[in-house]
């Protein structure tokens, strides 16, 4: 059952609600300290108790809301996707058994595994296609609506229980993407209130108050086999400090998220074991392109041009990342390498901005992502330092994303793994949900529609640097680095594995035990 945003979350001196969590801080972490680092045999039971940062009354459990990573992690124990992305960004099979083409690449005939739902009935292809029905409505504003876009569900049909058969709207050699879309996941056929959510995944609903815990159960009956831990809880809290803090103090045994910072200070803790993810997360700032200052190409650039990436890399990551050029997808599939890095230019971003006349910009932040606020600040000086005067808006952490969406010039922003495709559909057409910098560009749509049609992959490539280079000449995202992925348990958890956010591997709860 849901329950307003009323209590407690963690705070910087870790004080738990009163939800069951609280155990004897420094027992806890004796006994992970003095645990036998080889007794790692798969074992049975236990709840693990993982803190992520949250999003307050925003919170949600309907799979199809999906937002923050809070939000994905618990539709992830509860629910299952076709389809699932691998640390290359190649789709992996999950509820689909197999999906095969025919020969012009418009119809894919998808085939199930025999799954159960947490309420015993199978899963079946009107569940598929309710599921996608329903993120596609047009009066909702799901996320995975653009992902879903391609497929022609009018056309698209069952063919018996386990068999799927959808009609496309164009050629698209990379439709299995569709399928592992963030927030594709399916739900039984009718479900529109998730007040108590039924789904097929690893664990089942037990509560859910927003903005501070979150229960499961393990389901026994998961395709993929039960899941080695008896319950998992999630609870919540913005401030990174609250969570290590939460970790050390034996409050949690999973903390997400977590700087480099952080991660280079407990480096060599026998109380701590950090996992991270290299390369994978990507930071920057997002330009509204359709209003002052920034629906000038040239103030865009002269923000291109004054961001000291090796700074930012070496001040907020404290080394831990690489430097980005602009581009989404650093190391993935189809990503333009092989434009040139942008070098920092100091004077030609002056003059840039005396062309533009802009003397003043304001810059949104909040303490909702590791190293978010001093980012901020270190690129407000490197502004500075072009005679703009910056000013930093601390906004609210609760409702920070759903914010500067929509409202603002710029803004901090990161985004975890996903295909480059994927962030282009979700991101940066004209009607892409989450498209935080107004990117709306007839033209851009156009040629991202011809990408998706071509089943050539050598002109898959062309185009997908053709829109690589307009984005990195003129779009909106400065992109100035890409951070490890840390998150830290403690040495009485396994099988946490390395894998970049939102992707098949990472928050794999039911992969998890406890010694």
């Amino acid at each position: 059952m849901t329950h307003p945003s009323t209590s407690p979350r963690l705070s910087r001196r870790v004080v738990l609600s009163a939800t069951g969590l609280a155990v004897g801080a420094s027992s806890a972490v004796l006994t992970a300290c003095g645990s036998d680092p080889a007794a790692t045999e798969p074992k049975t039971g236990g709840t693990l108790r993982a803190v992520f940062a949250g999003g307050g009354a925003d919170e949600t459990i309907d799979p199809h809301r999906v937002n923050l990573f809070a939000d994905a992690a618990r539709a992830k124990a509860m629910f299952e996707k076709l389809a699932d992305l691998g640390s290359d960004m190649a789709a992996v099979p999950r509820l689909a058994e197999s999906w095969t083409p025919d020969a012009d690449l418009t119809v894919w005939t998808v085939k199930l595994r025999e799954a159960t739902f947490h309420d015993g009935s199978p899963v079946r292809a009107a569940d598929v296609l309710y599921s996608y029905q329903r993120i596609a409505n047009p009066d909702e504003t799901f996320r995975a609506k653009s992902d879903l876009a391609p497929i022609d569900l009018e056309a698209s049909k069952a063919i018996d229980d386990l068999t799927v058969e959808f009609v496309l709207k164009y050629p698209l050699a990379e439709f299995p993407n569709c399928l592992a879309g963030f927030g594709t996941y399916i739900v039984p056929e009718g479900s529109d209130n998730f007040d108590a959510p039924v789904g097929s995944g690893p664990f089942s609903f037990k509560s859910f108050t927003p903005g501070s815990e979150f229960t499961v159960e393990r389901f026994d009956d998961y395709w993929d086999g039960a899941p080695r831990l008896d319950r998992l809880q999630i609870v919540v809290a913005d401030e990174e400090s609250a969570r290590i803090n939460a970790l050390l103090g034996g409050q949690v045994e999973y903390a997400h998220d977590l700087s480099a910072t952080t991660a280079r200070a407990n480096e060599g803790n026998e109380a701590v074991n950090l996992v991270s993810s290299p390369g994978s997360n990507m930071l920057g700032f997002a330009m509204k392109t359709d209003r002052a200052p920034f629906d000038d190409p040239r103030v865009r650039q002269a923000m291109f041009l004054l961001c000291d990436r090796d700074e930012l890399v070496e001040s907020v990551l404290s080394g831990r990342g690489q430097i980005g050029n602009d581009l989404f997808g650093l190391g993935f599939e189809h990503y333009a390498a092989d434009i040139p890095q942008r070098e920092r230019d100091l004077e030609a971003a002056k003059a840039l901005l005396a062309e533009a006349g802009v003397q003043e910009i304001v810059l949104d932040t909040a303490d909702v992502g590791s190293g978010f606020t001093e980012a901020a600040q270190i690129f407000a000086e490197q502004v500075r330092e072009a005679g703009i005067d910056v000013a930093i808006n601390e906004r609210n952490a609760d409702t920070y994303w759903s914010e500067v969406l929509t409202e603002g010039q710029i803004a901090s922003y990161r985004s975890g793994a996903m295909p480059i495709a994927s962030h282009i559909s979700q991101r940066l057409l004209d009607g892409s949900p989450t498209n935080v910098t107004q990117w709306h560009h007839a033209d851009f749509d156009e040629l991202y529609l011809k990408l998706q049609s071509t089943a050539d992959e050598a002109e898959q490539e062309t185009l997908y640097r053709e829109i690589q280079q307009r984005l990195h000449d003129e779009g909106g995202y400065l992109v100035w680095g890409f951070a490890d992925w840390i998150v830290a348990t403690l040495p009485s958890v396994h099988g946490v594995e390395q894998a970049p956010a939102n992707t098949l591997d990472w928050a794999r709860f039911d992969k998890v035990w406890m010694d």
